[in-house]
């Protein structure tokens, strides 16, 4: 799986709520970072960022690039509430995994 695939294949287990089929996406040092989080871990990532229920009910990839081992991905999020929202994500690799994700919270629309 190439990288692009991967981010989406991230996004899509987002959707489905299987942590189980991201798990080994991710690296074992994999580290995520927010306006709300900094550096935090897998775990936490997993309780932080993967509610229960879901929140999201669609995302949608409006921009997708890849160079050597970074990927920047824009999207469109609709909430289950409703309400729709835009964000950036900067991904960085190690070799097949996703090592990092730092996001850049965008606006409502």
């Amino acid at each position: 799986m190439d990288k692009a695939e991967t981010v989406r294949k991230l996004f899509a287990n987002y959707l489905a709520n299987r942590k189980d089929l991201t798990d080994p996406l991710l690296t074992d040092d994999f580290t995520f970072s927010s306006p709300r989080d900094d550096h935090i871990d897998k775990a936490m990532y997993f309780e932080r960022c993967w509610p229960q229920p879901p929140i999201f009910s669609h995302i949608v990839v409006e921009r997708l690039f890849v160079s050597g081992d970074e990927v920047v991905v824009g999207y469109k999020g609709e909430k289950v509430a409703g309400g729709a929202f835009r964000n950036l994500e900067l991904m960085t690799f190690q070799g097949d995994r996703i090592a990092s994700i730092e996001v850049y919270f965008g606006r409502d629309v």
